[in-house]
């Protein structure tokens, strides 16, 4: 690998100039330790709140779909429903409907994340796309529930619905129940 970290210099001719130029050539291959804060995270899956948020976005995808095909087949039905610029305004509202479905769909799938990465020096959230959030560690961390959904058609498992702040940061998820420290006094507010 040419111009990498550690290797010596060597001069090397240019073609037609005569003078040299320095290119660094590696020495040695040489392996690269991971960071200490990634080898004592502890991953935490957030299966319950992911199974909501995909349970949640499937039926509102569904719902956006059998209330656009009723809509289309009652313009249809409609006095001038068949002429030639009725289908193009159809087609329109179509692509409306598929628009607000995969941005309903987007939403409630963020707002439930993968997994927390909890360590001795931060707390990670993982979110559903890969964006990762930091956050102080679990001492350092706000957590306060918002509203706990109990198990059924939505989850297997309770869902708490927890705001999580920490210095700058706040954002609201859905969590498995337990997945992060909730206080007693926050657990006794936030029933729904």
């Amino acid at each position: 690998m040419i111009g990498s970290v550690g290797s010596r210099p060597v001069r090397i001719p240019r073609s037609g100039t005569g003078s040299p130029r320095v290119v660094r050539l590696p020495t040695a291959a040489r392996t690269v330790p991971l960071p200490e804060r990634a080898a004592t995270l502890e991953r935490r899956e957030n299966h319950a709140g992911t199974q909501r948020a995909t349970r949640i976005a499937v039926l509102f995808v569904v719902g956006i779909a059998v209330l656009f095909t009723a809509l289309t087949l009652y313009a249809r039905a409609a006095p001038g429903g068949t002429s030639p610029g009725a289908g193009q305004e159809v087609d329109i509202f179509g692509l409306l409907g598929a628009a607000i479905a995969l941005a309903g769909a987007i939403l409630a799938l963020a707002s439930a994340p993968r997994a927390i990465e909890v360590g001795a020096a931060e707390t990670v959230v993982v979110g559903r796309f890969g964006r990762r959030r930091r956050f102080p560690t679990l001492g350092g961390l706000s957590v306060r529930l918002v509203r706990r959904y109990p198990s059924g058609i939505l989850s297997d498992q309770e869902v708490d619905a927890v705001e999580v702040s920490g210095g700058t940061q706040r954002a609201t998820y859905f969590l498995e129940e337990g997945l992060l420290k909730i206080t007693t006094e926050d657990a006794g507010t936030g029933r729904g």
